[in-house]
């Protein structure tokens, strides 16, 4: 009897005894995981999303950013992301600047409409805001549910098109004609064929669910640009770069501006029903739905979210958010917030390779853009096709988002479009009053601007 009940106090106290605080913290027990399941789990999801350290500071340098800041930048913003939701939300998710997002900043708010990259990353704090001030209050689950679910799912695939043409163009496989606007570059040049080696590689290591397929993709083609001679090597460790051009850079005074709307609801609307989808995907894979349908502390890791948005603006990136690859670490046994916590230390760890960051042509990562591009595509399966007032916008949205070269006029194409069906065809009652007055600004801005 005496051995019986010195094992059972051993067994109650062994969890607090292995894990201690993290146990406490994390609630490691409660959500039947260890400390090493969250740790492997941790470096999962962040080698599947470390291409972002590799792809964010290229096109923010497009951008006229110094290419070494933006390297911290999106290091820092990425950690602060990844702690935010591990300590305070328990979630096991990883964050960082967002793709799409980022090639929105760059070739459309600073490109192609010709702001400058300080008063574009005034459009990313103001939207981190507004997104701030949406999730601490009911206003976020109002508008979440008043845009139409074809729109929410073409708007993904949009970015997805337009961060594709972004890739084919910075590969070469893809340049202006002046007769026929775009045609196939030349495939004798190594630039392109790299790139689209780096695409093929990265489709069938990912088919075969190759541990982190598209970091082994980038760094394998950029070792055969190495042996071409089309990449210098300059190191691969180093004090990190200084962060000082891009801290506390954004211009929010120059968001004041009438056609600033539209670019701070682009980043506004992508943002947050890209982070609702990942958000809602991950808690599914993780067992964080209760039996009443309820997801737990989901509120918290929406606001850990959009806080971190305004972080990142402060250090110099585009919106920051969640990204999907966590399912990676999910499905690797990742189950709160401890998996996050070491995805955010290990982007800290990354500062330190700067040099090999800076090696890393744009032809590798190219590739990576054209792959995930094809995946944010798949958005569209789910819109309902028979429908054709719902289908007709969606496609309108998508297609639009790449041709226009922005975004912004993609999304606002597609809900004026959306309305304009559904009043002509005398369903007012699926026309929301969020979708009206949206489409009011909308026809505005393209009468007045």
């Amino acid at each position: 009897m005496e051995s019986r009940k010195s094992e059972a106090s051993t067994l109650d106290l062994s969890p607090p005894l292995r894990n201690g605080w993290l146990e406490r913290i994390f609630k490691l027990s409660l959500h039947g995981t260890t400390v090493k399941t969250e740790l492997i789990a941790g470096l999962t999801t962040f080698i599947t999303m470390a291409y972002i350290i590799f792809v964010n500071p290229n096109i923010m340098a497009d951008a006229g950013i110094d290419h070494g800041a933006a390297f911290v930048a999106t290091c820092i913003a990425a950690a602060l992301g990844c702690l935010l939701m591990g300590l305070y939300a328990n979630w096991p998710v990883g964050l960082a600047p967002g793709m799409g997002l980022n090639a929105f900043f760059t070739y459309t708010v600073v490109g192609t409409m010709g702001y400058n990259w300080e008063t574009a990353l005034g459009a990313v704090f103001v939207s981190g805001v507004l997104f701030m001030f949406l999730t601490f209050s009911r206003i976020r689950e109002w508008l979440l549910n008043s845009i139409p679910v074809s729109l929410r799912f073409a708007m993904g695939a949009g970015v997805g098109l337009f961060l594709g043409l972004i890739g084919l163009k910075t590969a070469g496989i893809v340049v202006d004609s002046p007769a026929t606007l775009i045609k196939l570059g030349s495939l004798r040049e190594p630039g392109p064929l790299l790139a689209a080696l780096c695409f093929l590689m990265i489709a069938i290591l990912s088919y075969h669910r190759v541990f982190g397929a598209i970091l082994i993709s980038i760094i394998t083609v950029t070792l055969a640009g190495w042996g071409l001679g089309l990449v210098h090597y300059e190191g691969i460790m180093s004090a990190p770069p200084s962060l000082a051009p891009t801290w506390m850079a954004m211009n929010v005074a120059g968001v004041f501006n009438v056609s600033m709307i539209s670019v701070v609801l682009a980043f506004l609307f992508v943002h947050m029903f890209d982070t609702a989808g990942t958000l809602m995907g991950v808690a599914q894979r993780a067992n964080l739905v209760g039996a009443d349908g309820r997801i737990e502390n989901l509120s918290r890791a929406m606001k850990a979210d959009s806080a971190s948005s305004v972080f990142g603006a402060v250090v110099g990136v585009p919106p920051v958010t969640s990204y999907v690859e966590s399912a990676a670490g999910v499905a690797a046994g990742g189950r709160t917030g401890l998996t996050a916590v070491t995805v955010g230390v290990l982007f800290i760890a990354a500062m330190f390779f700067a040099p090999l960051a800076g090696m890393i042509p744009a032809y590798a990562t190219a590739g990576a853009l054209i792959y995930v591009a094809m995946l944010m595509m798949g958005g569209m399966a789910h819109i309902e096709w028979d429908e054709a007032t719902d289908s007709i916008p969606a496609i309108v949205t998508a297609i639009m988002m790449p041709l226009t070269f922005s975004v912004a006029d993609g999304i606002a194409l597609g809900f004026i479009t959306y309305v304009a069906l559904k009043a002509g065809t005398g369903k007012y009652k699926e026309i929301s009053v969020s979708l009206w007055v949206l489409c009011a600004i909308f026809i505005a801005k393209f009468i007045f601007l």
